[in-house]
């Protein structure tokens, strides 16, 4: 007697159909799995076994073998159960056979033979839908995220028995929350309302810093501020994602993936509707910071992908920690390789860092600080020179007087509402001006598309050159200054980059020159 199901896995953030065989025969009892399984779904024969027998089920007593294809992948996880447990039943003539080819089955069984959430659902059921899967059945606490796919007949089951159930029906059901699958077309956004929690009204002085907050999200710069503590760097910071426009419906599944598959979906939002923010503390670990482990998963870089990864205190993180983030700021996009396999993740985030600029923070103010010049330079040289380079924008964030407190309070054109309006027409021209590339923003500018989207103004080309010539500039920081300028301009809405743009681009380079001594590099 032979019958087979199907199920999915997860590969990286991407779902995977899995064919699961089932073949009874005389012989000695027993009930084998194979096909290259780890050890939690070698498991699940005693899960499956036991959820049959006290579901009310009689299972002969025959030899059982169950293969779970492709054998060349390497599967893991507890969301097969329900295949194997139906792939038996039908094998033994309990489950009808008729609609089984149409379904995909997902989710773990408990001893009782009721089911038990997964992770990873989003995923999986978006593959069996573009598989051309008609049904798909999931744990009842799953079927909220299960429903963000439209196109597919998402069944939610409370225990092995209503699964059953179903598979002998002449017609599969058909859900009951059907109508609230979720569909959006194209670019639609999913997110982005006028009301932020926190808001840059809120952020007393510091113009120049909030100023080059807006410019870096407008052009997706990766961004650092350094400055004494209290100055408002953390503030800043938290209040960047919230000016960031709203989520399209590729950002949102992908971003929704990642969360599927890390287990951090929440019951009451299935899907990820709002930029991420993630601030992990400096003692973190490389694996957790770009994911992986003995079973991979996502890390930090991952769970930021489309919103904004925080570094608080940049010096204090482990250099080789800061050194795995400049491969993904490079590609956006982190491998994590192991014995049986490489799963990709994204990590297309914008790094927003923060630091004191030495051990006691108050360098340059010899009033204050208690370093010595060495220990300034070693404070400093913990964060390397390739790692800098990544980061095109640069800012010192100066202690507020009360003046400047008292004057900045409710400037209504430094809202978090009136900013996201501006930084959301700048990144419209960029997308508009590279449909045809494969990026949409300046940041990610090489040197010849430079050359072909950067037209600066004779007045700001002479001004740039007369720069170059009296101090030392690198090539490297000449492309930064232009790609920032592109950027300011998108944001004044002007096809040129003008003499303007480049002073205000200029500036954001000078903590390089005060801290590291690189020129404006």
């Amino acid at each position: 007697m032979f019958s087979e199901a199907y199920s999915a896995m997860v590969q990286g953030i991407e779902g995977r159909i899995i064919h699961v065989e089932a073949d009874i025969s005389n012989g000695l009892p027993c009930f084998a799995l194979v096909g290259h399984l780890s050890p939690e779904l070698k498991e699940a024969r005693e899960r499956v076994y036991i959820a049959l027998k006290n579901s009310g089920f009689k299972i002969p007593p025959k030899k059982i073998t169950i293969n779970i294809s492709p054998a060349s992948i390497y599967k893991d996880g507890t969301g097969y159960d329900f295949a194997v447990a139906v792939a038996i039943l039908a094998a033994f003539g309990t489950a009808s056979k008729k609609h089984i080819g149409s379904i995909v089955f997902i989710g773990e069984l408990g001893f009782d033979g009721k089911s038990k959430a997964v992770k990873g659902v989003l995923p999986m059921v978006y593959t069996a839908y573009e598989h051309g899967i008609k049904h798909v059945i999931v744990p009842k606490q799953n079927v909220s995220e299960a429903m963000f796919v439209k196109g597919i007949n998402v069944i939610g089951a409370e225990n092995l028995s209503e699964i059953v159930t179903i598979l002998n029906n002449e017609e599969m059901p058909v859900s009951a929350n059907k109508e609230k699958n979720i569909l959006y077309s194209g670019k639609m956004p999913l997110s982005g309302g006028d009301s932020e929690i926190l808001d840059f009204a809120d952020i007393s002085g510091q113009g120049m810093a909030c100023r080059a907050a807006e410019v870096a999200v407008a052009g997706m710069h990766n961004f650092l501020m350094a400055g004494a503590p209290g100055t408002g760097k953390t503030m800043i910071a938290k209040r960047i994602a919230g000016i960031m426009p709203g989520l399209q419906f590729d950002e949102c599944m992908e971003i929704s993936k990642v969360y599927s598959v890390s287990g951090l979906l929440a019951k009451e939002s299935p899907v990820i509707t709002e930029r991420p923010f993630r601030a992990p503390h400096h003692t973190i670990t490389q694996t957790a910071l770009t994911g992986g482990g003995r079973y991979p998963k996502p890390g930090e870089i991952s769970l930021a992908s489309g919103g904004v990864l925080f570094l608080d205190e940049l010096p204090e993180f482990k250099r080789q920690v800061l050194e795995v983030l400049r491969q993904p700021l490079e590609d956006g996009y982190v491998n994590v390789a192991r014995l049986d396999g490489t799963c990709r993740y994204p990590a297309k985030f914008m790094l927003v860092a923060a630091m004191n600029p030495c051990r006691c923070g108050y360098y340059p103010d010899k009033k204050k600080c208690t370093c010595t010049p060495l220990q300034v330079k070693n404070y400093l040289g913990k964060i390397s020179m390739p790692l800098l380079d990544r980061i095109d924008i640069c800012v010192e964030t100066v202690p507020v007087n009360f003046s400047g407190i008292d004057t900045c309070v409710n400037n209504n054109s430094r809202t978090s509402k009136e900013i996201k309006k501006r930084v959301q027409a700048a990144q419209d021209i960029q997308k508009q001006r590279y449909k045809n590339e494969s990026f949409m923003f300046n940041s990610r500018l090489n040197p010849q598309d430079i050359g072909k989207y950067c037209i600066l103004s004779i007045e700001a080309k002479e001004w740039l050159k007369d720069i170059l010539n009296s101090i030392s500039l690198s090539a490297r920081a000449y492309h930064k200054i232009l790609k920032t300028g592109r950027t300011i301009a998108d944001l004044e809405g002007s096809s040129l980059i003008e003499k303007a743009h480049i002073m205000e681009a200029v500036c954001y380079r000078g903590i390089n020159s005060k801290y590291w001594g690189q020129g404006v590099e």
